[in-house]
């Protein structure tokens, strides 16, 4: 056992799950707006507020890390982590404005497969974010997203291929498929946190 002379900041582990968190809850929100007779502007505003709560939770980690003289793993993947889940929640954000702001009505039905992969990575990084302190049970967090990540981009080019089908009209096409890129980026978003979390533990193991 090593004996620490100096205090370390322990208070990253709570804000790691508090970020990752607010990650479930736009996901579900997501999932909402994608649904059938949902009021799509509505759940854009919320989303709107999920995303400016992650940007407080994100510059909240900054803050304490700049503030921070000890802290419980490489300073450099503390930054990245806190900007990797900020980034997921950026690109959910967007797919949910661009909806509302495309003004669009008909969403291809393979499009809530590919949000439904974003609410099981969203859930298992939340589920993830605690485990940091004890390093332990993590290898199967970034297996699992690993395999959403190769679902999700089934998913997206299944939808790809239904949107150069022939039956939409070239705006359309266009509109829709920066939608799904956006959830395509946030499940690549989601891989790329575990993937740093992956490296966490591999340099504190």
């Amino acid at each position: 056992m090593r004996l620490r002379l100096t205090p370390r900041e322990d208070s990253f582990y709570d804000m790691f799950a508090d970020s990752a968190n607010n990650l479930v809850t736009g996901a579900r929100l997501l999932v909402e707006l994608f649904s059938e007779g949902s009021d799509r502007e509505s759940i854009a505003e919320k989303m709107r507020a999920c995303e400016h709560a992650g940007d407080e939770a994100t510059h909240a980690i900054m803050r304490r890390l700049n503030e921070s003289f000890i802290t419980p793993f490489d300073r450099e993947d503390i930054y990245k982590l806190a900007s990797l889940l900020d980034d997921v929640m950026d690109y959910m954000e967007e797919a949910a404005d661009l909806v509302v702001l495309y003004k669009i009505d008909t969403l291809p039905k393979d499009i809530i497969s590919q949000v439904e992969v974003l609410e099981r990575a969203a859930e298992l990084t939340a589920e993830a974010m605690p485990r940091l302190r004890s390093m332990k049970e993590l290898n199967e967090f970034w297996i699992e997203i690993n395999r959403l990540e190769n679902q999700g981009d089934q998913v997206y080019r299944r939808l790809l291929s239904q949107l150069f089908g022939g039956g939409y009209e070239a705006l359309e096409v266009m509109k829709l498929k920066q939608v799904i890129d956006c959830l395509e980026e946030a499940a690549d978003a989601f891989e790329h946190v575990a993937n740093t979390v992956e490296t966490i533990a591999v340099k504190e193991s």
